[in-house]
């Protein structure tokens, strides 16, 4: 019997019910929005709102309340802080840190290359995929290099153990708040020309943002942002490479393709493994023939608006010169992830440096030796041994 891939079933909910019922683990009942234009309206129309959500119980993965911080705002508040912190996202400063990017991706692979000789293989999650993301927004943010791997403990915390109970992740959550707030507290002290830095000056001579805004924005919002996009993206890139060989022979033979390469594989392999983030309708809207009521929670999905065949050719096939490739795998809207770029900076620089240095790249283990992330809000492999 033909078992069907989720992505199929996306494409029969496109065809058949493209506005249907959900119910996740926890939380209201809600839409589940999966067609490109839905989701695109979703996520941009005014009509639909994060903050409208707050305090409410939220269609979710996990048994918490995660506080949402700017991704809980609407605009005016969201546009004002995003604002704030886009300035240290602009296509110059980002360029401007490729160069850095590149020295520590190598010295990474140079670690990993050692333990990797001696070992017969290693784990590319633990060497590479996670360590480089918490470096660089760790340096953007100023966050002394001696607390790095505690900042890697948290940040994977945050969104793992999709069904914990208790308290234990508020617990993380007040942890990395609390370190936040003192590391604003030194700024005060010692001005420094960081991001942070620079968040704790509009906090106190612009009144740009409150206390609570700026930990927040600091804290979980960059930081479990622009770390685990990258953690689980670049292993599962590799993985899908690894497994393609057709795939990696292109890419090896073509270099030069690598930024449209990373787009089609951002579009292609799902960074979440559900839809997150409900938008609650202001007033009746009409999807065809169903209406969302006012009060009403959306889930868009992004990786079924990825393979939406009225957007994309022959969407379940990977194209690594797909253009034009306007995916939204880092959401859209006013919440499209403000780091994304950085995300492609890393993502391009790891991969590119990964297929250089490793010309006989392998799976150690095989496939069957791949260990997935479970019971978590982001997928990819939680263990990937390459070798070479």
């Amino acid at each position: 019997m033909h078992e069907i891939s989720v992505s199929e079933q996306y494409h029969v909910l496109q065809r058949e019910e493209p506005m249907s019922r959900v119910q996740l683990p926890f939380g209201e009942p809600a839409w589940l929005a999966t067609k490109y234009a839905d989701v695109k309206l979703v996520t941009t129309d005014p009509r639909f709102s994060r903050e409208l959500a707050q305090g409410l119980d939220q269609p979710r993965m996990r048994r918490q309340q995660m506080g949402d911080g700017i991704m809980g705002m609407d605009p005016p508040d969201h546009s004002r802080l995003r604002r704030l912190v886009s300035k240290a996202f602009t296509a110059r400063r980002l360029e401007q840190m490729r160069d850095g990017v590149k020295d520590l991706v190598n010295r990474l692979l140079d670690d990993m290359q050692t333990k990797g000789d001696s070992a017969g293989g290693v784990d590319i999650v633990e060497e590479l995929a996670r360590p480089l993301p918490v470096t660089v927004i760790c340096d953007l943010l100023g966050v002394p290099q001696e607390d790095h791997k505690i900042f890697r403990e948290w940040t994977q915390a945050l969104v793992s153990d999709a069904t914990a109970k208790g308290d234990v992740l508020d617990v993380y959550g007040d942890q990395l708040d609390n370190y936040v707030a003192e590391l604003v507290a030194q700024r005060r002290e010692e001005p420094t020309d960081d991001l942070l830095g620079a968040l704790v000056y509009a906090r106190d001579a612009g009144d740009k943002l409150t206390e609570n805004e700026l930990i927040s924005i600091a804290g979980a919002g960059l930081l479990t942002g622009g770390v685990e996009t990258v953690s689980t993206a670049l292993p599962s890139f590799v993985f899908t490479l690894l497994t393609q060989p057709e795939l990696l022979a292109q890419l090896r033979a073509n270099p030069d393709i690598m930024p449209t390469a990373i787009e089609e594989l951002l579009r292609y392999v799902p960074i979440n493994t559900a839809a997150m983030f409900a938008r609650y309708a202001t007033e009746d809207i009409r999807f065809g023939d169903v209406v969302v009521r006012a009060g009403d929670p959306v889930l868009p999905a992004l990786h079924a608006a990825n393979r939406d065949p009225e957007v994309f050719a022959d969407p379940d096939r990977i194209d690594l010169t797909r253009k034009p490739n306007p995916h939204v795998a880092f959401g859209h809207g006013p919440h499209h992830c403000i780091g994304a770029q950085l995300a492609r900076l890393e993502l391009q620089e790891a991969l590119k440096a990964i297929l250089a240095r490793f010309p006989d790249l392998r799976l150690a283990d095989g496939r069957e030796g791949v260990k997935w992330e479970y019971g978590v809000i982001v997928r990819g492999p939680s263990l990937l041994r390459i070798a070479w």
